[in-house]
């Protein structure tokens, strides 16, 4: 009886899929012992399959990575929103990709791998996996929105693609081959939840240069940042404040910002998801920056800024700090 045990729980640990970290090589450049072939010198175009109802922000990452083959192999996949038979990568989330979810079931890889996880992905390849082609695809799908993003992402940095290529003209070394090991990649989870940055004393340096090629820190401008911070697999900034108001001076910056995946928040003396600039150029109209004396104003100030972020998945700080950082009167 022992025996037969012992025999089914090695059957059972065979069967499940063996998970490898995405630091491991898992991308080459050449035929590396019966490896996926991706891209080869005789067949460089092929099709990235993504649903055309996925979230906006991995479309978009979609697009980026169409851009990054194109930077390695000098060929630009096709993106299709449907099968076909030059379907070569399929890319999903599963909270919205009844495809990534089929397509695991059938790979035996257990739902709770990225149901109801945060922020994670896997990528792996699969044998004839779609009734359309008998050709082996490589599966990117996430758990959520920025996960599926990550995974996105993470081929592009294999595939010799820097998170530095615009903010520092890093360039991508050409291939015309590109092999994928076959095996399941992730990164698990990340251990923290918040990751990215501050935009900090942006006065004169970043200021000056935002101003001269975009017109200010607008959403031309901050595409760029949340590029960047996705590329690194962050999710979190403290934008610009000095002289700019992120929320104000262009709508744009928060709306672009939930759809490609950065949460938001506010620093300082900029509580409720308002800019201090947003008092600070009414000032004569709303009077003090003092509770004690002015409760109404503020009150409506502090509404307005909660209504105008409901949507997002912003981070909202509470306290109130002295007008301009200043020491409270």
């Amino acid at each position: 009886m022992k025996k037969m045990i012992t025999l089914m729980l090695l059957w059972m640990l065979s069967a499940q899929a063996t998970f490898l970290r995405a630091t491991d090589r898992w991308v080459s450049f050449q035929p590396d012992g019966g490896s996926f072939a991706l891209v080869t010198p005789q067949s460089k175009s092929f099709a990235i399959w993504c649903d055309g109802a996925e979230h906006k922000g991995v479309l978009r990452a979609v697009g980026n990575l169409q851009a990054d083959f194109e930077r390695v192999t000098a060929a630009k996949p096709r993106l299709a929103t449907e099968a076909g038979k030059d379907v070569r990568i399929v890319v999903g989330s599963w909270d919205k990709s009844p495809l990534v979810r089929r397509l695991m079931k059938a790979a035996g890889i257990e739902a709770g791998v990225l149901e109801g996880k945060n922020e994670k992905f896997l990528i792996t390849t699969l044998r004839a996996p779609l009734p359309e082609s008998e050709e082996e695809i490589l599966l990117i799908a996430g758990s959520d929105k920025r996960g599926t993003i990550y995974g996105i992402y993470e081929l592009s940095a294999r595939i010799g693609v820097s998170p530095w290529y615009w903010w520092m003209d890093v360039p991508a070394e050409q291939h015309d081959a590109i092999h994928i090991k076959r095996g399941v990649y992730t990164d698990g989870e990340p251990a923290v939840k918040y990751r990215g940055l501050f935009i900090n004393d942006e006065w004169p340096c970043l200021g000056s240069w935002a101003t001269g090629k975009f017109g200010g820190f607008n959403s031309k401008f901050y595409e760029h940042v949340y590029e960047l911070l996705l590329r690194l697999k962050a999710n979190f900034l403290w934008p610009a404040m000095w002289a700019s108001a992120f929320y104000a001076d262009d709508p744009m910056n928060s709306v672009l910002a939930d759809e490609m995946g950065i949460i938001v928040g506010t620093s300082h003396h900029e509580p409720m998801a308002r800019n201090h600039q947003e008092w600070a150029r009414k000032r004569k109209e709303y009077g003090a920056w003092d509770y004690a004396s002015n409760r109404e104003v503020i009150d409506r100030f502090f509404r307005e800024g909660m209504e105008r972020a409901a949507s997002t998945e912003d981070l909202i700080t509470i306290g109130m700090r002295g007008d301009g950082d200043a020491p409270m009167g």
